[in-house]
């Protein structure tokens, strides 16, 4: 019987391991992809085809910037909180990282509005200008998985999981969360710097 415990308690840390494994490396595979699009970009406005971007970024993008630096902010103190079982603030904290990474999405696509306003377009003749749809598009595309990784979070709260498994659960979101925060900022400096 004790061994039988011994054993489900190493297949619950190798299999613990291996989702923390899995999400690195898909970590991974998406700053490659950006890192991929950031030298597509550099190259094709060094070959002299157009001019580059030319166009000023709507200020939503520094909203947008402050929300989830915020909601990275909300997003730390809901992991503390589960570390040390205060469920109730671990609720409310992940909801208002919820929140914020709305509000976030939101001004993201309040952004595109702004910039079809000024003519920029998905498809246009100045096609270094499509990168900024391409690099926001495709973070809003993590953004939305993150939120659902928040809301499993939140639902997760609910639920009476042992806190060892509450506490798993948030670091994992906690770390996709502030990777999505991290590459933002990424992307946002890298247009600011090429605009």
């Amino acid at each position: 019987m004790l061994n039988q415990g011994v054993q489900q308690t190493d297949e619950k840390l190798v299999s613990r391991k291996a989702q923390k494994f899995t999400l690195w490396l898909g970590m991974l595979g998406m700053f490659m992809m950006f890192a991929a699009l950031s030298s597509g970009f550099i190259v094709y406005t060094a070959s002299g085809v157009d001019k580059g971007l030319k166009t000023l970024l709507p200020d939503t993008f520094i909203y947008s910037t402050m929300a989830i630096v915020l909601s990275s902010i909300t997003m730390h103190f809901a992991y503390k909180a589960a570390q040390v079982g205060n469920l109730a603030r671990q609720k409310a904290l992940l909801f208002a990282t919820l929140i914020l990474g709305i509000i976030f999405f939101a001004l993201q696509v309040y952004s595109w509005e702004i910039l079809t306003e000024r003519g920029v377009y998905f498809v246009n003749n100045n096609a270094s200008q499509s990168f900024v749809y391409v690099f926001t598009g495709m973070h809003l595309a993590h953004i939305i998985a993150g939120v659902i990784v928040l809301i499993t979070a939140l639902v997760g709260v609910f639920k009476p999981l042992p806190p060892d498994g509450n506490q798993f659960r948030m670091n994992l979101a906690t770390i996709f969360w502030h990777f999505l925060d991290l590459l933002w900022i990424y992307i946002y400096v890298f247009l600011l710097l090429n605009q």
